[in-house]
């Protein structure tokens, strides 16, 4: 059997992740599915990637040890996954023992054999991306990658000699068309990184202590990215004391890696600094390596502190597994970054899910329930419109797997739901609800109720890498275990005279109005979690006779007109009812003449008189604020004069 090796990028355990990251693993997990659909023998990996400076800077702020803060990510980020789930063959950590044996292994081979020197590292560094930066590669102190501000930094370290390999990996990328994808991204590292000129990579820190030591040298630790990037062969048990012949029998079997499959803005990393790694270890190259791109809320890039982060978990409370996966793999494009927002996720789930699929599903079980007692007819009379549904499901069937197999997740799924749509028109095209009014309409009917349930069956096959559970769900409710991909290539595998399963509903419709509302209100929450509004200075505290001096009254804006040569103030006339009285306030960067006359303020009425810019004030208008005053109106129908507790 035909082996495949997928991985994906191992996950940061800083946070917990957002939808955007576990698009990732929805995406692997799918293409794992689709492969073994293929009959091939797959090895899925993903995991953690726990050391660094951020982790270690987090746990000093949560008060644990940065093993206790992993643990905890870790275990949160494996949750999602198996929430999300995800059949992966193998979950990594580099905090395992192995793991961290193998790569100090690894660097001193590489030291040994001549790769690595020690050095100075002198220049821009992100502490978010675990990234060193060359002052051209910055752009107003801020991360190439992430945008977030860079800091200088000088320290001791080990440099790898990228240059030794940087020819031998330009002819590789120049003679293997497939390695990197989509071709825009080729051509972004080739002419960008390698042809520019490739410096010398540090490949250890002496500034934090959370990582890997180097075994020969205890003050460094071996730098996160060469760390995190060996996941993909220590998963598989390789040792580098070992020739390749000498190396467990899972390494020989499974590597090299038929595709990593990772975000784009690591696409350097895994194509650049991976590769050059396993030359120097004399291994072979990964077949491909293919940089998705982003999800953003809207137009956004998403942020905490702009409260429009997204988890599975919770979309999943909502819509279900497979409505989350469904929404992630049809909503990101080939090549450039996608977009989630709550609108897009109802209308996706109502128009898709809820109305194409899920009604088709439920309006052909019940016909059937109806016309045929649950039992699947035989097709005997046949019409010219049920060639054309059966053309639409086989070229649905060929190119949802074209478009599959060349990584084109979203155009498969597109094919596959143009062919449910054509099965719903062609319920509308013939009627079955006006051919079971005559009796010998029959056997036209019986084969209008089997094209329906066959082209579900076809259209359940070809759904199953994507949403796994609800394409099982429609296998229960056809009755069949015939399910596996050559079933579909072919039209009417679906066995007549067999009863069908109990049926239910797939999708229920969404209220987007209420749903939309609740959303508002827990983002909101969010956003003040995040960025929660700080606690202003205070005035000492005053008893209740203190607060029982101050006079405040209900007064009435009579006339209002500019202090001269005074920007902020306005003069104010105001009806206390019992006396005229002028007061001047400091709001005329907020508030005009015609905001104020004939509206109902309070006024400090017993302050001592005071002069402003040469006019006579005597009280103060009651009013909140500092950078934008709001001044306090009341009812028109509150009283002048009246006091206020």
């Amino acid at each position: 059997m035909e082996k495949y090796y997928l991985t994906t990028a191992i996950a940061y355990a800083s946070r917990k992740p957002h939808i955007g990251n576990t698009y990732e693993i929805i995406m692997a997990d799918a293409f794992a599915r689709f492969q073994r659909r293929m009959g091939k023998d797959v090895f899925l990996c993903t995991g953690t990637d726990e050391h660094g400076q951020k982790i270690e800077n987090l746990a000093t702020e949560a008060g644990i040890t940065p093993k206790e803060y992993v643990d905890r990510v870790a275990g949160e980020i494996r949750g999602i996954w198996d929430l999300m789930n995800v059949d992966y063959d193998y979950f990594i950590r580099t905090t395992d023992d192995y793991h961290e044996a193998a790569v100090a292994k690894i660097f001193k081979k590489f030291y040994e054999q001549g790769d690595i020197y020690k050095g100075y590292y002198e220049g821009w560094y992100c502490t978010p991306c675990e990234s060193f930066f060359t002052e051209t590669q910055v752009t107003d102190g801020k991360c190439p990658d992430c945008g977030r501000e860079v800091a200088q930094a000088r320290e001791e370290a080990y440099f790898f000699k990228m240059s030794n390999y940087v020819d031998r990996l330009i002819k590789h990328i120049e003679d293997n068309p497939g390695f990197i994808e989509p071709e825009s991204r080729k051509k972004e590292m080739v002419n960008n990184f390698l042809k520019a000129g490739l410096q010398d990579l540090c490949v250890s820190r002496t500034s934090f202590k959370w990582g890997i030591p180097v075994d020969f040298d205890k003050k460094h630790v071996v730098y996160v990215w060469l760390d995190a990037l060996t996941n993909y062969i220590t998963a598989l048990g390789y040792d580098p004391d070992k020739s390749f012949e000498e190396q467990s029998e899972k390494f020989k079997r499974y590597w090299p890696c038929d595709c990593h499959i990772i975000g784009k803005d690591i696409l350097r990393f895994h194509t650049i600094y991976w590769p050059i790694f396993l030359m120097a270890l004399g291994l072979p190259l990964p077949k491909k390596v293919f940089g998705h791109p982003w999800f953003n809320f809207g137009n956004d890039k998403m942020s905490k502190s702009k409260g429009n982060v997204i988890y599975a978990d919770e979309l999943a409370e909502s819509f279900g597994v497979d409505g989350v996966r469904y929404y992630a793999l049809s909503e990101m494009p080939y090549n450039s970054d996608g977009s989630i927002t709550y609108e897009s996720v109802i209308a996706r789930y109502n128009n898709d899910l809820a109305n194409n699929l899920g009604n088709l599903v439920s309006r052909t079980h019940a016909m059937t329930k109806k016309y045929f007692d649950g039992i699947v007819p035989a097709p005997s009379v046949t019409a010219e419109v049920d060639e054309e549904l059966k053309l639409v499901v086989k070229r649905g069937v060929e190119e949802s797997v074209r478009l599959m197999d060349s990584y084109h997740v979203a155009d498969s799924l597109d094919e596959i739901f143009a062919m449910l749509r054509r099965a719903n028109k062609y319920i509308d095209e013939t009627m079955p609800w006006a051919l079971a009014k005559n009796e010998a309409d029959r056997p036209r009917l019986a084969t209008v109720i089997y094209n329906l349930l066959e082209t579900i069956r076809v259209g359940a096959v070809l759904l199953y890498p994507y949403i796994p559970a609800t394409a099982e769900a429609i296998f229960n409710q056809l009755g069949t275990d015939v399910c596996d991909l050559d079933s579909a290539k072919s039209f009417g595998a679906l066995k007549s005279g067999s009863p069908l399963g109990e049926a239910y509903v797939l999708f229920a419709r969404i209220d987007e109005k209420k749903f939309l509302a609740e959303m508002e209100e827990k983002m909101e929450k969010a956003r003040l979690a995040a960025c929660p509004i700080p606690e202003p200075e205070h005035e000492a505290e005053i008893g209740i006779e203190s607060f029982g001096a101050v006079e405040l009254r209900v007064a009435e804006i009579l006339e209002c007109e500019p202090v001269p040569k005074a920007k902020k103030l306005l003069k104010l006339q105001v009806d206390l009812g019992y006396e005229r009285r002028q007061v001047v306030s400091g709001i005329a960067k907020f508030y005009t003449p015609a905001d104020l006359i004939g509206k109902k303020v309070i006024i400090v009425a017993n302050l001592k008189p005071a002069k402003l810019c040469g006019v006579d004030s005597y009280g103060m208008l009651l009013a909140s604020g500092e950078e934008d005053v709001k001044v306090v109106f009341l009812s028109p129908d509150a009283k002048n004069g009246d006091r206020v507790h």
